[in-house]
């Protein structure tokens, strides 16, 4: 099996980082603190980065806030974090770029929601004025039309061409026309405003996981732009994974989407991580990049009545990622290992022979011995108390190999 192909969009460059033309899906978060709390900002924005995410996303929606980011981008050059800084900007953002020309500097891109930068004459000025300012800077921007506050006038319009034609379309369906015809007529007048197309990344983002196939499918027709991928207010734990999952993976697998955003609930007092350690393995599922070692693991059954192998399991991954960031430096092909631990001898040995390090451990009656398996050939059989750290020295040979 073969990752999909990626569309043909026009590369966009934000920093180091580049999203769409063929370049590799991105994974990006955005930070939930207070902006202008550069302190607490700074340090979240280098979690996030820290832990995968290749661009991060923080709200200017104050001067406070604005008059902060320039600090931020000082602390995080301070530890030696290179992220790219996007503002995420609404309603207000054509007064606080003026305003606050070196905020617009720090950042490296701009989200503009173009439902919510005014209404009628002040709608296309304020565009307008953040086009002519990411131009002055030459930053690029993400055309983020959102569902929940998209354009009123351009729905409505719709809405009332729709019910005057023959064969009318769903409610449903003239929203998310109204969702694409936001977008792409928003990067044509930026296109028309001076903006160069390698400028533009477009969303169209909606919290119901078919609507998401939907709109996206229906803009990757119509658009060469880059598209952030992203189901908006996706929730909280498994319901916000599984939905993400379920909708990103559709799209990603027909080749729509060149950078991606999960966009969970954290749970009160837990790390926002856990959104970029989601995005990452969507990515990965679908082999389209990797960034961790995996482990095949089997569920267990009658025959593994033994938790031995679940505690070798947890173990094998927590080792995995702890040594990967020092693998990344020195044995970047290390995010391609697949680790197989399995229970009993149905599955266990072919399992085991199929990925690059594997061990079959014994059942219940199996005698209590574990083969080792290295790309398909039995190399060892561990027992006792050293099991577990016999296993991990096999697969740290195994890394400095590769």
């Amino acid at each position: 099996m073969h990752a999909p192909q990626r569309r043909s969009t026009i590369p966009v460059r934000i920093r180091d980082v580049v999203v769409g033309g063929g370049a590799p899906v991105a994974v990006q978060s955005m930070t939930n603190t207070d902006t202008a709390d550069a302190a607490s900002t700074s340090a979240q924005v280098a979690e996030l980065f820290l832990a995968g995410s290749e661009l991060v996303r923080i709200t200017v929606n104050t001067r406070e806030a604005a008059a902060a980011v320039p600090e931020i981008r000082t602390r995080l050059s301070d530890l030696g974090h290179d992220v790219p800084l996007i503002g995420d900007f609404h309603y207000n953002g054509h007064l606080l770029l003026r305003e606050f020309p070196a905020c617009a500097e720090a950042l490296d891109k701009y989200r503009i929601n173009p439902g919510n930068v005014g209404k009628g004459a002040s709608h296309d000025k304020n565009f307008a004025t953040m086009i002519e300012v990411a131009k002055e800077h030459g930053r690029p921007v993400r055309i983020g039309v959102n569902a929940g506050s998209l354009d009123q006038e351009l729905l409505a319009r719709l809405m009332d061409d729709n019910a005057r034609a023959g064969s009318p379309r769903t409610a449903d369906e003239v929203l998310l026309e109204a969702m694409v015809q936001s977008a792409c007529d928003s990067a044509r007048a930026a296109v028309e405003l001076g903006l160069p197309e390698d400028a533009i990344v477009i969303s169209c983002k909606i919290s119901k996981v078919q609507h998401l196939v939907a709109v996206y499918r229906l803009l990757a027709s119509r658009t060469r732009h880059a598209l952030h991928l992203g189901l908006t207010e996706a929730g909280m734990g498994n319901k916000g994974v599984v939905a993400s999952a379920a909708g990103l993976a559709v799209l990603l697998q027909e080749g729509i989407g060149d950078t991606i955003r999960v966009s969970l609930t954290p749970r009160p007092g837990e790390p926002r991580t856990e959104e970029v350690r989601v995005a990452q393995q969507i990515l990965q599922s679908l082999e389209i990049r990797p960034f961790l070692p995996q482990v095949t693991a089997c569920p267990g059954c009658g025959r593994t009545t033994s938790t031995l192998f679940q505690e070798l399991a947890q173990s094998i991954e927590r080792f995995l990622h702890e040594r990967m960031p020092v693998w990344k430096a020195i044995k970047p092909r290390a995010a391609e290992l697949q680790v197989a631990v399995m229970g009993c001898v149905v599955n266990g040995p072919g399992e085991s022979k199929a990925a690059h390090v594997g061990i079959s451990l014994p059942g219940t009656g199996e005698a209590p011995r574990a083969p080792v398996y290295v790309d398909g050939v039995k190399v060892a059989t561990l027992e006792g108390p050293s099991l577990a750290r016999e296993f991990q020295r096999i697969v740290e040979e195994y890394v400095a190999r590769m």
